[in-house]
């Protein structure tokens, strides 16, 4: 979790940000924290987190 911050950082300085879709998600993060980094989906667990990648996928 302490990271995740950073990695979106990171596409986004390599230009990469607007070619991608970063999920976060488990246990100790929230929907909050993923606005707060930038991510674009947050899910609560993985059998969620598939649900949510196929509905990106879809769009």
């Amino acid at each position: 979790m302490t990271y995740m911050k950073d990695i979106v950082n990171a596409f986004e300085e390599d230009g990469y940000r607007d070619n991608i879709t970063i999920m976060v998600g488990g246990a100790p993060v929230t929907q909050n924290f993923c606005d707060t980094i930038g991510a674009d989906i947050y899910s609560p667990d993985a059998a969620s987190a598939a649900e949510a990648a196929l509905e990106a996928l879809a769009s």
